[in-house]
């Protein structure tokens, strides 16, 4: 009896030393946690960071100082896969997938927005959801889009992608505009013909009444600045 006694406890003991040895998965699923916290400290909303299971048939060595690591190409938004990797004693690189759900406002289509007309602010919501669902480039502000024209019809509640607006024109092709140029001690004003459309801040190009094509930036008002 004593013997099986024993027997026993040198099993338990051996079984107690081995998986003192094994790394421990939730430990695993902490420093994933851990390690996205911080990754998505800087994002726009309210973040909420979800680590999927670990298999628990790995058999890892314990590693006293695991190392997590996104994959080139990859970025702590939605659903994405973190890698951790150990290279003492024992090296090995695991991959746990996770999620990072980011809540927060986004701009919607209140009315229905025409194609090509200046958008209002009667045309516009604000909406709140999990902003790493929604199409890339959404608004997050009314102010991105306030003025600007969508190059697609948008039906009411939709959310509104800057990608698909355009600011409007302030130099229309064909315009006499004023050429403006500012300098120590010197301004220069002369009239030129605008090359294109351009908005607020874009660079377009104009012809001189002597015939010199020059590229300067389209300002309100039909003012282009060149500097020089």
């Amino acid at each position: 009896m004593k013997t099986l006694s024993t027997a026993v406890a040198a099993l338990l003991l051996a079984s107690g030393a081995q998986a003192a040895d094994m790394m421990d998965p939730a430990k695993l699923r902490q420093t994933v946690d851990q390690f996205l916290q911080v990754q998505s400290a800087g994002l726009p909303g309210k973040v909420t960071v979800t680590v999927g299971n670990v298999d628990q048939r790995m058999k890892l060595a314990n590693c006293p100082a695991p190392e997590a690591f996104l994959m080139p190409g990859t970025k702590p938004w939605g659903k994405t896969t973190v890698g951790v990797r150990c290279t003492a004693p024992s090296p090995w690189t695991v991959y746990v997938p996770a999620n990072v759900s980011v809540l927060g406002n986004y701009i919607a289509a209140a009315a229905p927005v025409p194609q090509g007309q200046p958008i209002v602010e009667s045309q516009l919501a604000t909406m709140q959801g999990d902003l790493t669902t929604l199409p890339a480039s959404i608004a997050t502000d009314k102010a991105q889009v306030l003025g600007r024209t969508s190059n697609i019809a948008i039906s009411a509640g939709l959310p509104l992608r800057l990608d698909s607006l355009r600011k409007q024109s302030v130099v229309q092709t064909g315009q006499l505009v004023r050429l403006v140029s500012n300098g120590p001690g010197f301004k220069v004003s002369a009239e030129a013909k605008a090359g294109a459309n351009a908005a607020e801040g874009q660079v377009v190009q104009v012809r001189t009444t002597g015939g010199q094509n020059i590229s300067g930036i389209a300002r309100a008002g039909g003012l282009v600045e060149v500097a020089f």
